[in-house]
């Protein structure tokens, strides 16, 4: 069985695709799961997402295990037999690893004698740019599937290998990205008067966002505004421009802090803009909300690792990235754990990233251990 997932991992990572164009991911884990035990596929929902279900009995919990099906835009910097075959695109968070656990777990499902409850594996798209979850949620075939608990795991680079990472609260941030567009007025380079030159707004802005920033994770009010890019102008030294572009990506540990410190960010570029007699535009884009844990599930989560005597840490405050298992979050009762990837392995999204195999049979045995612990609940 291991090897089998070994390779199948393998194939994934030799072809990735980028969010929202994985049909041919998707097909070749229809026809891994077709071919050792296939179950009832719900296809495209919002997307080259699907689901396969396997029911034990008409009573019962069901329980949904969700894994992420698309790749990053990355060079690939590997050298193995198993490289990405398309230029500029591979598997350098891991999914293609999360791909096979998740993949995995037919062979455990196959060995069951449950007379009661559901599983729901679940394969999203789009996870990279927030917009798989969200669209899975809005199709009339995943909320046909009447799910009670949904679980999922990410690797992280840095831990111990097989090390689960439990949480006290919520897994990840809520992240939120915006454009900040500034309209001024061109001149002449030697007669700025006779413009308005964005770069005096620009620079207060950039200070004013700087004092937003709480970057304690202890505390339930962190928030941290990161300035992605700036650009004002070009090159020409007889222009002063009249235009110049913001982006930030700004994160907090829940929609609460993020609601208030968005209407801060609007104040205070609203003061700015009046003073410098700029007009602006924001738009908001990438939202990947907040996963907050079910106390439940942390604790199902805590007790199958004890279980299966695996290390475990507990950590107090969610990672700082952004992970769309949040819109999950906010309509079911959802868990996600970390998963120890080595503490040598290259981090999350560098080139050099490769998923290891080494943890692929860990992360089967704890979504086995969570679904038995609530199929079989008394």
């Amino acid at each position: 069985m291991v090897s089998e997932i070994i390779q199948l991992r393998k194939q994934l990572h030799q072809h990735p695709e980028i969010s929202g164009q994985e049909f041919q991911t998707a097909q070749r884990i229809q026809d891994f799961i077709s071919t050792h035990f296939p179950g009832e596929f719900i296809t495209t929902i919002g997307g080259p997402s699907f689901a396969v279900i396997y029911e034990f009995g008409s009573q019962g919990k069901t329980v949904a295990i969700r894994c992420e099906l698309d790749a990053l835009p990355i060079v690939e910097e590997n050298n193995f037999d198993y490289n990405s075959i398309h230029h500029g695109v591979s598997h350098k968070c891991g999914h293609d690893g999360h791909m096979a656990i998740v993949t995995g777990l037919i062979f455990w499902l196959k060995t069951q004698t449950f007379t009661t409850g559901r599983v729901v594996l679940i394969f999203q798209s789009a996870e990279e740019t927030g917009k798989g979850a969200y669209a899975m949620l809005n199709s009339p075939k995943f909320k046909a599937l009447t799910i009670d608990y949904i679980f999922a795991l990410h690797n992280i680079p840095g831990v111990k290998m097989n090390t689960i990472i439990g949480m006290n609260n919520g897994f990840s941030a809520e992240v939120e990205s915006f454009v900040l567009k500034l309209q001024g007025i061109t001149s002449h380079a030697a007669e700025p008067q006779n413009g308005i030159n964005p770069a005096s707004g620009l620079s207060e802005l950039v200070t004013a966002f700087e004092t937003l920033n709480n970057t304690d994770p202890n505390q339930n009010d962190f928030q941290i505004l990161t300035p992605v890019h700036l650009n004002m102008g070009e090159a020409n030294y007889g222009i002063s421009p009249g235009n110049a572009e913001l982006h930030y990506t700004v994160r907090t540990w829940s929609l609460t802090t993020m609601t208030a410190l968005k209407k801060e960010i609007l104040k205070r570029i609203d003061n700015i803009t009046t003073t410098s007699k700029l007009k602006y535009e924001i738009t908001w884009l990438e939202h990947f909300p907040a996963s907050e844990n079910d106390a439940d599930c942390n604790a199902i989560i805590k007790k199958t690792a004890l279980q299966l005597n695996l290390n475990t840490v507990t950590q107090n405050y969610p990672f700082k990235f952004g992970e769309d298992f949040g819109w999950f979050s906010r309509y079911y009762k959802t868990g996600m754990f970390g998963l120890g990837s080595g503490k040598n392995t290259p981090p999350l999204h560098n080139p050099s990233y490769d998923f290891p195999n080494e943890i692929i049979s860990t992360g089967i045995a704890m979504f086995g251990g969570i679904i038995k612990e609530i199929i079989e609940e008394k």
